[in-house]
Parts: structure tokens; C-alpha cells; sequence
């Protein structure tokens, strides 16, 4: 549950109730595959539940071996992962040597006489394409394991799983920023040849924090073909995990859920990459499929669908009782006969925390939305608080929040009062069901994390 355990905590606490814990209580074999994001790692909790648990976190793209032997995921620490995330995403340092250390002064002058924007392209291009080593490989560049990489592994636990229900989580990130996509999921997509000194360039000009959306904009549409790339690989390898379980004869008993944990704006808002600044759809919508045996195909009603409600559907499928302590409640009924439900999705983060490894980050004021089937709530809660409501169905890229409060007709101040009825709700619900106990261990979990990695 999101900021459930407060703002200053990452991750799971200690012992706290997952579909994971809940599954193998039930005599599941458990096992997770996570391509090497910083975020999911047992140093917050994340292998709990599960009896094999590999996030990749020693991923070396220079060696084949690393990709596919990860040493126990229990040896990395999370400083060697931590990503630097926002604008300026994956910004490459400034090259070695008395250029790298004279670059900073070089602009500031720059700037004084008026051509720091003319320094500043004379300098990228100088830095990719003089001083950037040669790139040989689109492998090479990668930040995660591929998504094949994590299929393998997948199937080869499976094998080791015979006999017994399974649960198997994979964590994919293909898709994510750098976008460096396989070489052949671009050609099969595009019909072309993908260079990687042209991928590496498109990264770091989509990367540069000086350009107006204006200028990113001329590039965009390549930046949305390598993004589309990754997407396709993962397509291809989730298709052939599915394949595998039909050949084992286990795929006609067995449920299957594929959805994702954040979107990707492209300048929709004139912004890059997923920074916690937004909760536009671009950002929180995402897609949500369910497959499950002898079940009808269905489309699911015009109702968002909260995360929060996904585990406990899943136990339900699967006839096994979920923890009491789960926030969500299961929807399989809703899903089966298409009934519609009333509950409406909320999603909230730290406004601002663009790397919650910075404990300073994380106590920013609380971005909250609310999202019915045709309306949505954002609020970012602080002194002089923000607030805007869309009508998605008029409005659906939210470029137009209704009049303030005071300007609003009566239908439109009856749909604030639900909407915000509904923040109030969720808000009394986390701060009310908080387990303090489950809280201090996770804060102490943390401490010794940063005590480590301090102490390096």
C-alpha cells in the first residue's frame, strides 16, 4: 500500500502480509526474477514470501556470465543501484581530464556573454562524439537484464518447481529509461537496423536538461521508437513464457496477470521519463490483464481498477483466504458477471522524492489522486494546497481542470464533494490502520542500510 507505513519508508516492513507470504503459507513454490531495479531488492522486503528471490543487482551488460549467474542478491548493496531519476535521468558524467574539470567554468562564462546555448550543444556534441568511448553493442549500453535474460531464469526454476503450485513473479524492465531496445524487436517493429551509437545519442539529447520541450520535441518520435522497441521484446518474451507453460501442460491450470507499476510520459505535460511531480494517466494508467481458466473472454467495465484490489482477486481465483490485513478486496466476482464497482482508484506519492534513497527526499508534501470512471481528483497536500479536478471523459489528456471551487456549478460541486469524501476516507483508513510496530522495524531496517553504506 503506498505510503501505508508513512513517507520515510521504503519497501515492505519486516513480516508484512504479501500475495508472496500468503501463497507459500498455502504450499506454493515461490520464486521472483527482477531485472535489476534499484527499488525491489530484499534490503526492503521484497523477497519476502518467496523461496528463490533473484533481482540481478550485480548485472554487468560487459558480461554474458554476470547476466545470467547473479551472485546472491543479498551481497549487493543499494548505493551501487541507486538511480539518479527525473530530468535528468541517466545524464553521463562529464569525460575524465582537464576538459571534465574545466567544462563547468566554461559555461558559467558562457552564460555571461550570452551563448551558453551554443556552449551547451557545442559541448554534447563534443562529449558523444569525441570523448564518449566507441559503442559496439546496444547489449553494452543497457542499464537491466532483458527480458529474455529473466524469461530463462524463469523457466528454469519452473522446471524445478514440478509437482507443486507455483506462484512466479517477473519484473521486467525493458521498457524503462535508457531505452536501449534488442536489435531485433526494433527491426521486427520498424523494419530497420537499430545503431547503438544512435540509440546513445537519442538518450542522452531526450536526457539534457537545458532544451525546451520544444527542442526535445524534434527528437521525440525516435525517443517513442525505442521505448516501443522495449515494449515488443517484452511482448515476445512474455509470449514465450506462455509458450513453455502450454508445452508443460500447465498453462490451462494456471491464472496469469500482466500489468505494470508506472507509465511513461513523453512531453504529454512537457515533462520526460515518471518523476514523482505527476498523476497524470500517462504516468498512473497502465494496463491490466487477467487470464484465467475456463473463464470468458471479457473487457472489464469503464471502472478504474486500484492495484490495491489485485492481490485479493488473485487469492480469490486461486481459493486461497487473504490476510486480514490487505487494504484491497477482491473484484473476481465483479469481473466475472461485468458488474461495475464504486470504489474509486487512488494513487499518491512524495511530491518531489525523484530517489527515496535520500531519506531527505521522502518528506515532501503527499501528491494524491482520486479517479472514478469518469472523473479525477489531484491534490498535493501542504501549506496552500493544489488542487484540480478533470473530467477524463471530455477531457481525457487533462489539459483543462474544472473552474475552481468557488466558480463550480452544483453538479460539479457534488462530484468535489464525493471525490474529496473519498481522499478523506483513504487518508483516516492509512493513518488509522497503521501498524507502528510493522513501521519501527521498517525505519530500523533502513537505518542499518544507510549505516552500511555510510560506513563504506
Amino acid at each position: 500500500m503506498p505510503l501505508a507505513l508513512g513517507r520515510d519508508v521504503i519497501g515492505l516492513a519486516p513480516g508484512e502480509n504479501t500475495l508472496a507470504t500468503a501463497l507459500r503459507e498455502a504450499g506454493y513454490a515461490t520464486g521472483a526474477f527482477c531485472a535489476a531495479n534499484p527499488y525491489i531488492s530484499p534490503h526492503f522486503g521484497y523477497d519476502q514470501g518467496f523461496e528463490v528471490f533473484q533481482d540481478f543487482h550485480d548485472f554487468d551488460p560487459a558480461s554474458t556470465q554476470t547476466a545470467h549467474e547473479p551472485r546472491s542478491s543479498e551481497q549487493r548493496s543499494p548505493e551501487k543501484s541507486r538511480p539518479g531519476q527525473g530530468a535528468s535521468e541517466q545524464r553521463s558524467p562529464d569525460p575524465p581530464g582537464t576538459r571534465g574539470r574545466l567544462n563547468p567554468s566554461l559555461q558559467r562564462a558562457a552564460y555571461a556573454v550570452g551563448i551558453g546555448s551554443l556552449y551547451n550543444d557545442l559541448y554534447f556534441q563534443y562529449r558523444l562524439r569525441i570523448a564518449a568511448p566507441p559503442v559496439h553493442s546496444m547489449d553494452s549500453l543497457r542499464k537491466f537484464p532483458s527480458a529474455e535474460v529473466i524469461v530463462d531464469h524463469a523457466i528454469s526454476w519452473l522446471a524445478s518447481a514440478t509437482g507443486r503450485p507455483f506462484f512466479l513473479w517477473l519484473h521486467l524492465m525493458d521498457p524503462h529509461s535508457p531505452y536501449y531496445p534488442s536489435p531485433a524487436a526494433y527491426r521486427e517493429l520498424f523494419g530497420r537496423e537499430a545503431s547503438a551509437s544512435r540509440a546513445r545519442y537519442l538518450n542522452e539529447f531526450w536526457n539534457r536538461s537545458d532544451l525546451t520541450a520544444a527542442r526535445l520535441g524534434r527528437k521525440k518520435h525516435l525517443l517513442v521508437e525505442l521505448y516501443d522497441a522495449g515494449i515488443r521484446l517484452v511482448d515476445s518474451q512474455v509470449g514465450r513464457l506462455v509458450a513453455h507453460l502450454k508445452q508443460s501442460d500447465l498453462w490451462d491450470n494456471c491464472a496469469f496477470a500482466l500489468t505494470a507499476d508506472h507509465g511513461e510520459e513523453f512531453l504529454d505535460h512537457g515533462r520526460r521519463y515518471h518523476a514523482p511531480v505527476s498523476v497524470h494517466e500517462e504516468i498512473v494508467r497502465v494496463p491490466l490483464m487477467l487470464r484465467v481458466p475456463a473463464s470468458a473472454k471479457r473487457e472489464v467495465p469503464a471502472s478504474p481498477f486500484s492495484h490495491l484490489h489485485l492481490a485479493p482477486t488473485l487469492l480469490e481465483i486461486l481459493n486461497v483466504p487473504a490476510p486480514g490485513s490487505f487494504r484491497g478486496a477482491s473484484l473476481w466476482r465483479n469481473l466475472q458477471q461485468g458488474i461495475p464497482w464504486d470504489d474509486p482508484a487512488i494513487t499518491e506519492c512524495v511530491y518531489g522524492c525523484t530517489n527515496p534513497f535520500h531519506v531527505r527526499d521522502r518528506m515532501g508534501a503527499r501528491l494524491l489522486s482520486v479517479r472514478d470512471a469518469r472523473y479525477k481528483l489531484v491534490m498535493r497536500i501542504e501549506t496552500g494546497a493544489v488542487e484540480e479536478i478533470y473530467d477524463l471523459q471530455a477531457d481525457p489528456r487533462e489539459e483543462r481542470p474544472l473552474p475552481p471551487a468557488g466558480q463550480k456549478s452544483g453538479a460539479q460541486k457534488e462530484i468535489r464533494a464525493q471525490l474529496l469524501q473519498a481522499a478523506q476516507k483513504h487518508m483516516q483508513q492509512t493513518a488509522g490502520a497503521r501498524d507502528i510496530t510493522a513501521r519501527l522495524q521498517a525505519r530500523l531496517r533502513d537505518l542499518r542500510v544507510e549505516l552500511e553504506t555510510n560506513s563504506r
